[in-house]
């Protein structure tokens, strides 16, 4: 493999039901970065059905350089086979020296395919992405060993250099309309032999409640509650704040709390307006997924918690009766009007 002839950045821009989704965004924000530390191009690429240029030029306002579109009636919902075959395409025909993919259940699902068709490793569930002064490669770091330690992976000897990223990680980039790009269509053509499976229905679940990544207030315990009664009392306040309850790794392991409402290395990083952390001692791998909250809010009866370095107002009391007392105080206000 002659490694100088791949250049520039890749993003796989995920999309449902012709919505771009929003990992897409996160993903061109990291990836804006990374190739202008490169000097190279950043590309999106875009599979689907009915791909419009106006798709395309959405990409380039939140920081692509080129869109490369892969339309193909068979990829307009996911497939494997069809899907990997568009982007093992894609990387063939524009040799990206990176490329990134969102650690969702469709990215989890192609990129590892992806990868072992263009022969080169994968660094999958990163949290953090950034290039080695002197040798230019991808510096890919994610959570190792059950959270406890954070694994720095290189891949110097075959490209392009690929990885999954955790959704909630990375920043968008402000759209900027002014942007301009090109826009080009890859000559894809999905044929009956690419496909394994035959979709006979989609059918779409609507979840019962938003997902704590994009609640704007989140009121987060830990095992300091000490009960599950005395956990379930944060829904009070969050009701009255009208946010989401999220919790510590503790909690969740302790059945307190399903897993889809776990903060952290090993849970899902969040980045709210405010973040109330109710009993959490605030060990690193907690923090990793809150610390870019814009306010937090820290409560606990050790003075020496470390979560009280990361927040902004700390409050040193027993959380238990704290949180009666302040849901009072809340629906007073609101009665007050």
């Amino acid at each position: 493999m002659n490694i100088s002839e791949y250049k520039g950045v890749m993003v796989f821009a995920e999309q449902r039901s012709g919505q771009v989704q929003k990992i897409a965004y996160e993903l061109l924000g990291v990836g804006r970065r990374i190739a202008d530390t490169l000097g190279e191009p950043l590309v999106a690429l875009l599979v689907g059905s009915g791909v419009t240029d106006a798709q395309a030029k959405d990409l380039i306002a939140q920081g692509a350089d080129e869109v490369l579109i892969a339309d193909d009636p068979a990829l307009a919902v996911y497939m494997t086979e069809p899907y990997a075959k568009a982007m093992t395409l894609a990387i063939e025909t524009r040799k990206p020296g990176i490329v990134f993919t969102g650690a969702t259940t469709i990215g989890r699902d192609l990129a590892p395919r992806v990868s072992a068709r263009v022969r080169t490793g994968l660094t999958a569930d990163c949290t953090g992405l950034e290039v080695e002064d002197g040798t230019r490669n991808l510096l890919m770091t994610r959570p190792a060993f059950g959270g406890n330690i954070m694994a720095t992976i290189i891949c110097p000897e075959h490209r392009p250099q690929m990885s999954t990223v955790r959704p909630g990680v990375m920043r968008k980039l402000e759209r900027d309309d002014s942007r301009t790009g090109t826009v080009k269509r890859l000559g894809l053509k999905i044929e009956a032999a690419d496909k394994n499976v035959e979709i006979l229905e989609a059918v779409v679940e609507k979840a019962a409640k938003k997902s704590i990544e994009e609640a704007s207030v989140l009121v987060s315990g830990g095992r300091g509650l000490g009960t599950p009664e005395n956990f379930e009392k944060l829904n009070g306040v969050a009701a009255e704040l009208g946010g989401l309850v999220s919790a510590s790794r503790a909690v969740v392991d302790a059945g307190w709390v399903g897993q889809d409402r776990q903060v952290g290395q090993t849970g899902k990083t969040v980045r709210p307006d405010v973040y109330i952390a109710c009993g959490i001692s605030g060990m690193i791998q907690h923090i990793a997924g809150m610390e870019d909250s814009e306010f937090i809010v820290a409560v606990n009866k050790n003075a020496g918690a470390p979560i009280f370095e990361y927040s902004d107002i700390g409050i040193v009391t027993d959380v238990n009766k704290l949180v009666p007392a302040l849901v009072e105080e809340l629906r007073a206000v609101k009665a007050a009007g």
